[in-house]
C-alpha cells in the first residue's frame, strides 16, 4: 500500500462538513506529463511486454558462438500484497450506498472491487498470478529460441542450469514457471535444471542487515521525506482526487469529505486500478478503467513513480544510497561470466529471480536506459524533466540478461569472450564508459566490462 492517509474517518461522513476547493484549473499534463505510453499508467505494476523483436537482434561477430547465459529477473505479475486498499475503497462506497449517494457510475464500483479482492484472496495475497507465470514461461521459450545452439550445447555437455531466488514465494514460483518452460522447450534439460536455492544477500538485499543504512533512508531520511511531501502536496493531487470522487459520489456526499479523505480514496482506487491487469486470468470480468480516466490515472501513476524513483531508483544527485547496495548483483554477474570464461565453473546458465527493489537499483547502478539521471535536490523528479518510468524500468517480470560468446582459439592466441546484454529482451548498450567492439555494437569484450564495471 502506497502513501495514503487512513480512510477510517471518511466512513463516518458529516454532511455538514464543507470542502474548500477550487475546481481543477490546471491540466494534469502541466508540469509532469512528458513522454509516456499506455503501460505507463500502471507504473511498476505494468504487466510484462518484451521490448525486443525476433528478427531485430544483432548477430555476434564472425567466429563467436554462445557458451553461457545468465539473467536477473523480477517475479511476474502478482496479486496485491494485502486487502487494505480494497477495504478502504469498499468502506466509503458502502457508506455512500447506504445513504443513496452513489452516482450511476459509482454504483458499479463496489462489485468490481469485491471481485478483484475475491480473486486476490483465492490466489493468495502477493502470490504469482496465472499471467505472471505465463510471462516467465514465454520469456524462457524466447530465450531458447534466441540461443538454440547454446541450449543444445548445455544438453550435450550436461552443463548445470543454476537457479537462485529471493526465497519469497512469488519469486520461487516465477523460477519454477521459467525452468518448466525451458524443459518443455527442450526435454534434454530436465536433469540439468537444479533445484532453486535461496540467496537473500544477493536477491533480497534491500532487507538485509548489511543495508541498514538504506532501510533508515527509506524510513526517516529528511531529504527524502521533504521531496515526497512536496510532490504529494502539489495542488493537482487534490484536484485529481476531487475529479475522481465527483464522478462516483453525489455532490453533497463528496463535499462532506475532507481533502485528505478524497486523496486517500483516489490513491487507494488507483492502487487497485494498477493491480487489476495482473489478475486478468483470475478476475477476467474486472475492469476498473471506467472509474479513473486517463488524466487521473496518469497523475497518480506519477506520484507512485516518484516514490519508486526516490526510494529505489537514481534518486538524488550526489547520493548513491538507493543503488550502491546493488553492487553485490553486478559483482555476481561479472563473476559468473568470468568463471565460465576461466573454466572454473561449468554452468551453462545461471537464472536469478528477485523483486523490483533489486531490479531498480541494479538498473541505476549500471546506468541502463531511463535510469541514468538523478534529480537535483532543488528540482524534483517529474515526467517532464526525467525519463524514468516504472513501467519501463521495472515492470512485472522485468529482466536483465547477459549472454557470453567465445571464438575458437588460434594456434598462438587464446579464445576471447564477448558479452551481449538484453534489457527486457532488447539489445542494450552498457554505460558510456564501456567501449563496445565496434561503433553501435551491443557486444563488449569481457575484459572491457571488467575494466569499466568493476568498482575501484
Amino acid at each position: 500500500m502506497k502513501r495514503t492517509a487512513p480512510l477510517s474517518a471518511a466512513v463516518a461522513v458529516s454532511l455538514a462538513a464543507s470542502l474548500l476547493f477550487t475546481s481543477g484549473t490546471a491540466s494534469a499534463s502541466q508540469g509532469h506529463d512528458g513522454s509516456h505510453t499506455e503501460r505507463d499508467l500502471y507504473g511498476t505494476k505494468a504487466p510484462y511486454v518484451p521490448q525486443g523483436s525476433p528478427g531485430g537482434y544483432q548477430r555476434a561477430p564472425k567466429g563467436y558462438v554462445p557458451v553461457f547465459t545468465e539473467n536477473v529477473a523480477r517475479h511476474g505479475s502478482r496479486a496485491m500484497t494485502d486487502s487494505a486498499d480494497g477495504a478502504a475503497v469498499l468502506a466509503l462506497v458502502r457508506t455512500a450506498q447506504d445513504q443513496g449517494r452513489l452516482t450511476n457510475l459509482g454504483a458499479r464500483l463496489g462489485p468490481q472491487v469485491q471481485s478483484l479482492l475475491d480473486a486476490a484472496s483465492a490466489l493468495g495475497y502477493g502470490g504469482l498470478s496465472a499471467r505472471g507465470a505465463q510471462e516467465h514461461r514465454q520469456t524462457a521459450l524466447r530465450m531458447e529460441q534466441r540461443l538454440p545452439s547454446l541450449f543444445a550445447r548445455i544438453a550435450a555437455r550436461h552443463e548445470p542450469v543454476v537457479v537462485e531466488t529471493s526465497g519469497v514465494p512469488r519469486a520461487v514460483a516465477s523460477a519454477d514457471a521459467f525452468t518448466a518452460a525451458l524443459v518443455a522447450g527442450d526435454p534434454a534439460l530436465a536433469d540439468l535444471v537444479e533445484p532453486p536455492v535461496t540467496d537473500k544477500n544477493l536477491l533480497y538485499f534491500h532487507k538485509q542487515p548489511q543495508n541498514a543504512d538504506y532501510q533508515a533512508y527509506v524510513k526517516s531520511d529528511p531529504q527524502l521525506a521533504e521531496v515526497l511531501a512536496r510532490i504529494d502536496g502539489d495542488p493537482r493531487t487534490a484536484e485529481e482526487a476531487h475529479r475522481v470522487v465527483a464522478r462516483l459520489f453525489r455532490a453533497d456526499f463528496a463535499a462532506a469529505l475532507s481533502t485528505e479523505q478524497q486523496i486517500s480514496f483516489a490513491r487507494s482506487l488507483y492502487q487497485l486500478y494498477s493491480a487489476a491487469p495482473d489478475l486478468s486470468v483470475e478476475a477476467p470480468t474486472v475492469d476498473l478503467t471506467p472509474f479513473l480516466d486517463r488524466r487521473d490515472a496518469r497523475w497518480f501513476a506519477y506520484l507512485d513513480d516518484a516514490e519508486e524513483f526516490y526510494q529505489k531508483g537514481p534518486a538524488f544527485s550526489g547520493r548513491t544510497i538507493t543503488y550502491k547496495m546493488a553492487d553485490v548483483l553486478l559483482d555476481d554477474l561479472l563473476a559468473q561470466a568470468e568463471a565460465k570464461a576461466a573454466g572454473t565453473r561449468d554452468n551453462g546458465a545461471v537464472l536469478r529471480f528477485t523483486h523490483a527493489e533489486e531490479i531498480e537499483p541494479l538498473a541505476a547502478l549500471m546506468g541502463l536506459p531511463a535510469s541514468t539521471a538523478p534529480a537535483e535536490p532543488d528540482r524534483p523528479y517529474t515526467y517532464r524533466n526525467n525519463p524514468w518510468r516504472g513501467a519501463e524500468v521495472s515492470p512485472m517480470a522485468a529482466n536483465i540478461q547477459w549472454d557470453l560468446f567465445r571464438n575458437t582459439p588460434g594456434k598462438d592466441r587464446p579464445a576471447t569472450y564477448l558479452v551481449r546484454m538484453l534489457y527486457n529482451e532488447k539489445g542494450t548498450a552498457f554505460k558510456w564508459s564501456c567501449k563496445p567492439v565496434a561503433k553501435h555494437s551491443y557486444f563488449y569484450e569481457l575484459d572491457e566490462l571488467k575494466r569499466c564495471l568493476t568498482r575501484s
